[in-house]
């Protein structure tokens, strides 16, 4: 099967299983794996910022950041499309008993204007306290889109300026690195906490790290602790990650071809009536006419292709590194045949 429906479903290359068979392991809640203690220091080194924490979820580290960041009754600010208040659980109200508000952004985007205009009123008590903003890059529901920088630093002097704390929910971060041509560095002069996923396209098959300077982490090492997420001899999946980030990131740029091609042959279909603009490995279209949604996913795996229904009328298809040039040419064919 040709599988589009996430970058989650990707398995470990022989290289990846080869470090993870290598790994050095110890009691990682003691801080004693030097596997995990390599991954934390690298990536804290990549991105410039004073430390890291590796958890088994990208929920988790989302979870974790907004637990140490508020205090129960705050409000969090965020796109109406967010992973974290679409697809994880309702947790920012069980975990941190927080409120929230949410932007109608573009393709999942919001602006500095927008967040100016959505901080309540320090000195108004029938109003919770805006604490957090949290800014999702890619948009996974946005079609994969990507911010311009300059809007971070917009927003950021929005969010110093209001002593609000601000977070990015980086999963497919890498995604857009590669594509706009940036640096892991220019995001941890920004941000005051950064999630980013391991397990999507840079292929390791778990985990996520936060980061965030050292008073941060410690706090979220807690957290983490409390929300059940302390592994002991993690160096073995910490092995994954490491090879990941230091192999898998530039090929990222393949999966970003491989979604333009695609998008390109549907875009020929006079059933498909809508594509979100395709920035990076996602593909979200919509179907009218002879197929539904359900309908169309049917066909497709009748083909031996998976996707994935976000809608009634709506289809997304995600590019990885499980998916090779033949597999893309394939789809293609199927598509034309249609």
């Amino acid at each position: 099967m040709i599988d589009f429906r996430s970058d989650t479903v990707t398995k470990p290359t022989k290289q990846m299983l080869e470090a993870m068979l290598q790994a050095k392991v110890g009691d990682d809640v003691f801080g004693e794996d030097p596997t995990v203690n390599e991954l934390e220091e690298y990536a804290a080194n990549l991105f410039g910022i004073q430390a890291a924490l590796f958890c088994p979820s990208g929920t988790m580290t989302n979870q974790i950041a907004i637990k140490v960041h508020t205090q129960p009754g705050d409000e969090i600010i965020c796109d109406n499309l967010s992973h974290i208040y679409q697809y994880e659980g309702g947790g920012i109200a069980v975990n941190s008993a927080c409120s929230v508000k949410l932007i109608n952004g573009n393709y999942g985007k919001i602006n500095a204007k927008q967040v100016a205009e959505n901080i309540n009123n320090i000195n108004d008590v029938h109003k919770p306290i805006s604490k957090l903003l949290s800014l999702e890059n890619t948009s996974n529901r946005g079609g994969g889109s990507c911010y311009h920088f300059d809007d971070f630093i917009a927003i950021k002097e929005v969010c110093t300026q209001n002593n609000l704390m601000l977070h990015l929910d980086g999963a497919r971060l890498f995604n857009a690195i590669i594509y706009k041509n940036e640096s892991a560095k220019q995001y941890g002069k920004v941000f005051n906490s950064i999630s980013i996923c391991l397990s999507k396209g840079l292929g390791a098959p778990i985990g996520s790290l936060l980061l965030g300077d050292k008073n941060f982490i410690l706090k979220a090492r807690r957290v983490r602790k409390v929300f059940g997420g302390g592994m002991r001899q993690a160096g073995i999946i910490a092995a994954a990650g490491l090879y990941a980030l230091q192999n898998n990131i530039q090929r990222l740029s393949t999966d970003h071809h491989h979604a333009q091609l695609i998008a390109t042959a549907l875009r020929q279909k006079s059933f498909v009536t809508n594509i979100l603009p395709v920035e990076t490995n996602i593909i979200i279209f919509e179907v009218a006419e002879k197929y539904t949604a359900k309908e169309l996913i049917a066909t497709l795996y009748k083909n031996n292709i998976l996707a994935f229904a976000i809608a009634e009328n709506q289809i997304r298809l995600v590019l990885h590194l499980g998916i090779t040039t033949e597999m893309v040419e394939e789809t293609i064919q199927l598509i034309q045949k249609l």
